[in-house]
């Protein structure tokens, strides 16, 4: 007799061992219709999977996260059986689920064109068409490495053989194609009916340089058609708003191959910046943080000692000076706790918040460089909170409450959030970790959020929370973190006196609101589409004379705004007004102040908004109210 438990609390008994996929007909033709796959005790399944012992089970369908999952990945493996039939030489590596989609690469002679895509993707609907059942069946080793070799899959037999002795090599089958893969997959190709190849990459076989270059072809797969199309309107509209794009057009920032992941910052990109900058300080200040700074290049010793070099050292440049070694920071956190080290404190002046605009670099691979999302070169807006155990809650609590305000006033209304726990390779003791996984999650519970878990996410020194926002087309870039340390400040020999004049040592939140400073911006950019609220603008107004009789009011006005911490200056081109005004909506100015013989007679200003808006006759000081006041309230409609 089998037991099967299902989500519904019910229970259904069986004479027999049962498949997924009959455990589902029994239930109802329509869910044995639905079924892509199966959990058997929390392990997702294909649906002719056998059940031989008492389990609780539930059936996927593509309304469930993990069937749009399964969808992805078998179509993955419909690209591959396309790959294969039109073009028999290649040979097929990996091709696993990505966000949106999946990808494959491939081995072949030549580079595929978009033309081999479009033929791909035809090939890839008429196999599906072909309602062809997918079969897993587990294979000996080495007669699965011989299977691939003789069908000159040599990347397929390379993987086998890096495989686990103690794994199954499972192979599934739809067709004439076979492919190496764990699964599970939809039972037949049929159910794979919305899907689109995106693009073509180079990609290095195990990402090492040394390899042979491989070429990925990216698609993406949907239940829905309309979820597809909604999709592609996404990517357009990203498209539209990428910060590259944007950064070039405005004027704010370029980059170039001498420097690589690093920034070049014009004038006008380094308003955005300081505007940015200012605001984060006042933050500071107005919190209990004191603004700190520290070198950029430490000695090697003192990295080793902070855990760093043995978990973090392939990321960090090295430097070399009268026969010592350095490393330029990657990170600020060792950093500030010799500031803590220095004279000894007491338990009375904790906690004490150190904050620093904190410049880091990173060695990160080239092919991960993203314009000024992803630098080798930043800037975090970094503090650390040391403080007594039981300051952890209070901190914790006054820290998610400060994020929030923050990123409300920089016009995001949605924050996700995941605690993320000990990653297999950590310093510190399991009591510790313990500890301070339970202290984070007791915040997030008093301040009553919703979050998920990501096992093993954490930084090697410590859990953490990851605070991630929802952007104005949806996509999601976390951004902020706050990590409970109790390895880090004894490692490095910190301490405090307390209350009954013993020595402790300190715990250490590790804290960022905006993460990196480039990437933050980059994130502003796309988010309002290059339409900055007036207060980040970096020019806020424009007075515009519509002829050279004007030319002296216009200049007056400008100063007049300017003299109020207003942003403006004058275009007194002999171009005509409709030009200027033109070329000044392509720039996403706020505001164009524009000036002619009827405001010079009555001393006023014609404004106009960059939606269009006409919001006619103004006296300078209305003007100059209007705006002071705008900016005062950093707000900004998307």
């Amino acid at each position: 007799m089998t037991v099967i438990r299902l989500p519904d609390g019910s229970e259904r008994k069986y004479e027999h061992p049962v498949t997924v996929g009959e455990v589902a007909a029994s239930v109802g033709a329509g869910l044995a219709r639905a079924a892509l796959a199966g959990k058997v005790n929390g392990k997702l399944v294909d649906i002719s999977s056998r059940i031989e012992t008492d389990s609780d089970v539930s059936i996927v369908t593509e309304k469930d996260a993990e069937g749009l999952e399964v969808i992805r990945h078998s179509t993955a493996h419909l690209l591959a059986h396309a790959v294969k039939e039109l073009f028999p030489e290649a040979q097929v590596t990996i091709g696993p689920v990505i966000e949106d989609g999946f990808y494959y690469d491939f081995s072949y002679k030549r580079p595929f064109t978009p033309e081999d895509l479009a033929a791909i993707e035809k090939r890839m609907a008429e196999i599906s068409s072909r309602n062809l059942n997918v079969e897993r069946k587990i294979w000996d080793r080495s007669d699965a490495i011989n299977f691939f070799k003789n069908q000159g899959e040599h990347y397929k037999a390379q993987i086998i053989e890096a495989i686990p002795g103690d794994e199954d090599v499972s192979l599934y089958s739809q067709g004439n194609f076979t492919d190496l893969c764990r699964g599970p997959h939809v039972p037949t190709t049929a159910r794979l009916k919305v899907f689109k190849l995106m693009k073509l990459a180079g990609a290095y076989w195990r990402g090492d340089s040394h390899n042979e270059m491989l070429q990925r072809i990216y698609g993406t797969a949907w239940t829905r058609k309309e979820d597809q199309d909604a999709y592609l309107r996404r990517l357009e509209e990203a498209e539209k708003r990428d910060h590259r794009k944007l950064g070039k057009q405005l004027e704010l920032f370029h980059m170039q191959e001498e420097a690589p992941g690093m920034v070049f910052w014009h004038p006008k990109g380094w308003v955005i910046w300081q505007q940015v900058e200012q605001y984060m300080r006042e933050i500071f200040r107005n919190n209990g943080y004191l603004e700190i700074r520290t070198p950029s290049v430490l000695d090697k010793s003192l990295w080793e000692r902070s855990g760093h070099w043995e978990n973090f050292r392939d990321n960090m440049f090295i430097t070399q000076s009268e026969e010592r070694e350095f490393a330029v920071k990657p990170m600020n956190c060792p950093g500030h706790v010799q500031v803590f080290k220095q004279g000894l404190k007491s338990y009375r002046e904790l906690p004490l918040r150190l904050a620093e605009f904190g410049s880091c670099h990173r060695n990160e691979p080239s092919g991960a460089l993203h314009g000024i999302m992803r630098v080798r070169a930043f800037t975090q807006d970094d503090a650390h909170i040391f403080c007594a155990e039981s300051q952890v809650q209070e901190e914790a609590v006054k820290f998610i409450e400060l994020l929030q305000k923050v990123y409300t006033d920089f016009g995001f209304q949605e924050v996700l959030v995941k605690l993320s726990t000990r990653p297999d390779k950590r310093v510190g003791s399991e009591e510790q970790w313990d500890k301070a996984e339970a202290a984070l999650q007791s915040a997030l519970e008093k301040k009553n959020l919703p979050w998920e878990v990501q096992p093993g996410e954490g930084a090697f020194y410590g859990p953490k929370i990851e605070f991630s926002l929802k952007d104005s087309i949806g996509r999601v870039w976390q951004c902020g973190t706050l990590q409970l340390d109790f390895s880090m400040p004894e490692r490095l020999g910190a301490e405090y006196v307390a209350e009954d004049n013993s020595r402790r040592v300190p715990v250490m939140l590790h804290r960022a609101i905006l993460g990196s400073v480039e990437r933050f911006i980059g994130i502003i950019i796309e988010h309002y589409a290059g339409v900055l609220p007036v207060w980040l603008s970096p020019d806020q107004a424009a007075v515009l004379n519509i002829s050279e009789a004007q030319a002296d009011y216009a200049g007056k006005v400008a100063e007049e705004l300017r003299r109020h911490g207003i942003r403006a200056f004058s275009d007194l081109r002999n171009e005509k007004i409709t030009y200027k005004i033109r070329e000044h909506s392509l720039k996403k100015l706020p505001y164009q102040i524009i000036v002619g013989d009827k405001e010079v007679a009555a001393q006023t200003v014609a404004v106009r908004a960059r939606n269009g808006v006409d919001l006619g006759q103004m006296t300078l000081p209305e003007l100059t109210e209007k705006l002071k006041t705008e900016i005062s309230m950093r707000t900004g409609a998307i």
